[in-house]
């Protein structure tokens, strides 16, 4: 490589100072010249097409591991684990949280998210590579292996823990600390529920509902309190309202492969029944946390259309359509918690 870097610089060179001495010289004795050059600039250059191979296959990494942990599903708690964030900000002088508490939250929300899903993924390799709808995530694919799935698992662990302990550091909150490892134990916790109880879905509920709860306890413990309580029980119906519809798609493979869940338990029929119960009980929920903490037009405005997203929600699956089961699972939900979160983080800070 270096003899081929001094062939360049040597012929590059011997063009300019023929080109400066010899203005009567043929153009052919450039072009001969620098037809020796391009053969060895191309040897010594990576191709083109192969650092946009490079990238494609970053790329393609990024999803895979994307697809592993279900990334685009954060926007399902990290909204309320903000609302809670900037409700318990209130206590502090500034009336805010402070920059480094709102970082420290979003770390640890990427960590323990990220433990979360690829634990439940690791008890499910089995279970998802008999059922065709999951058999092409990248733990059966082969996409991801067990012993990388492992190492991400304990690094995103590690992650939680961590951001736990620097809320000690930074903010003298031992709190998030003492909770850290039940929290991780609950997380995995989940994901053996549906092995032994068609409650299955309200644990996920609670877990993913502890997200503000424990966001509140970090920034302030001291007023955690009913409105807290409020909405932890407003995102557990929420959740596990949309994860019954969601089960409904494995009606079959869960009867088949001895799994609770309410549709296996009472038909999906009755499901969406539950499921519908459970929403009304999240909208209830929901106008009981504005009244309680006194928020203003920017989070009703936003109350009514999580309703009416909901209502929406719920129309688009009968029992016997399914079809658009994954719009109202994903595409709505998310709507639903980012224009929530969006306006009542806003309504805190315009509004007060």
């Amino acid at each position: 490589m270096v003899r081929d870097g001094g062939v360049i610089f040597i012929t590059g060179i011997a063009c300019v100072v023929t080109r400066m001495t010899c203005f009567n010289a043929p153009i052919a004795c450039e072009i001969t010249i620098l037809r020796s050059i391009v053969p060895v600039a191309f040897k010594c250059a990576p191709p083109a097409y192969n650092l946009i191979d490079m990238a494609n296959a970053s790329l393609k990494t990024l999803q895979t591991w994307g697809e592993m942990v279900k990334f685009s599903h954060s926007v399902f708690a990290l909204p309320f684990a903000l609302i809670a964030t900037f409700m318990a900000g209130r206590a502090n002088e500034s009336g805010l949280p402070s920059i480094a508490q709102v970082l420290l939250i979003l770390l640890c929300m990427v960590g323990a998210r990220s433990f979360a899903m690829t634990f439940n993924r690791l008890a499910d390799a089995k279970i998802d590579a008999r059922n065709p709808r999951t058999a092409g995530r990248p733990l059966p694919s082969g996409a991801i292996s067990s012993g990388q799935a492992w190492v991400f698992l304990l690094a995103s662990a590690a992650l939680f823990l961590v951001g736990c302990g620097l809320f000690w550091t930074f903010c003298a909150n031992p709190w998030p600390t003492y909770l850290s490892l039940p929290t991780l134990g609950a997380l995995a916790f989940y994901s053996y529920c549906k092995r032994f109880t068609a409650a299955a879905h309200f644990v996920l509920g609670a877990v993913i509902a502890f997200a503000p709860m424990a966001a509140w306890i970090a920034i302030s413990p001291e007023t955690l309190g009913w409105s807290a309580i409020v909405l932890t029980g407003c995102v557990l119906f929420w959740i596990a309202g949309f994860d019954i519809i969601y089960a409904c798609q494995d009606y079959e493979v869960d009867k088949d492969e001895g799994l609770f869940s309410v549709p296996a338990r009472l038909g999906i029929a009755k499901a969406l029944m539950v499921s519908r119960a459970c929403h009304v009980a999240t909208v209830s929920l929901l106008v009981l946390f504005g009244w309680q903490t006194g928020l203003g037009w920017l989070f009703w405005a936003a109350a009514a259309l999580t309703t009416m997203l909901l209502v929406y929600e719920q129309s688009l699956v009968k029992a016997n359509d399914l079809s658009r089961v994954n719009l109202a699972f994903f595409t709505l939900n998310g709507v639903l918690s980012l224009t929530l979160g969006i306006a009542t983080v806003a309504d805190i800070l315009l509004l007060g």
